[in-house]
């Protein structure tokens, strides 16, 4: 059966990611989501990356443990020998006006910014929805809410990208 980490099927409906370059600007997209209750939602990790102070900044009504996550992103792809652009970086987690809790932001966040960095080609991130926790060596810790994440990808006939040690579970989506 592929990698555990995967679950779904692969690409289906409209663009999933896409970067655009511009002038000084990068703008990266990814998927993920969001719980609220029993409820997925769909959230686009979007990330700019522009001229400016060097800073690293997620808005989209992130918690305390989503704001966090810019400090682990930052040390998982310094584990992975990359270092951010000294330049201004801002992920926007939207819609804006949901709220978003809880660490498994982390592996669409890092994605993102490593697509906007040219690292990653955006059409490698075409039909996927990614959670995980990064811990600072760069592995892809396990959160809560995998298995609905799998059900939603698939019911919308994308892939989830997860971390390895619940593939399991994600593959209970089908």
């Amino acid at each position: 059966m592929g990698d555990p980490g995967l679950s779904g099927a692969r690409g289906a409906g409209r663009l999933e990611s896409e970067v655009e370059r511009g002038g000084d600007r990068v703008v990266a997209i990814y998927n993920t989501v969001a719980f609220q209750g029993i409820d997925v939602i769909d959230v686009e990790t979007q990330v700019q990356i522009a001229s400016g102070l060097s800073s690293f900044t997620v808005v989209g009504l992130p918690d305390k443990a989503v704001a966090e996550s810019r400090e682990r992103v930052r040390a998982a792809l310094g584990a992975l020998g990359l270092a951010l652009p000294a330049k201004r970086i801002t992920v926007n987690l939207a819609p804006a006006d949901l709220a978003k809790e809880g660490s498994h932001f982390d592996l669409p966040i890092a994605v993102a910014v490593m697509a906007a960095m040219g690292v990653l080609p955006s059409d490698a991130l075409t039909g996927y929805v990614a959670l995980g926790e990064l811990a600072l060596d760069a592995r892809v810790m396990p959160v809560p809410g995998v298995l609905p994440a799998a059900l939603a990808a698939s019911a919308s006939e994308r892939g989830l990208i997860c971390p390895a040690a619940q593939g399991g579970e994600a593959a209970w989506a089908g």
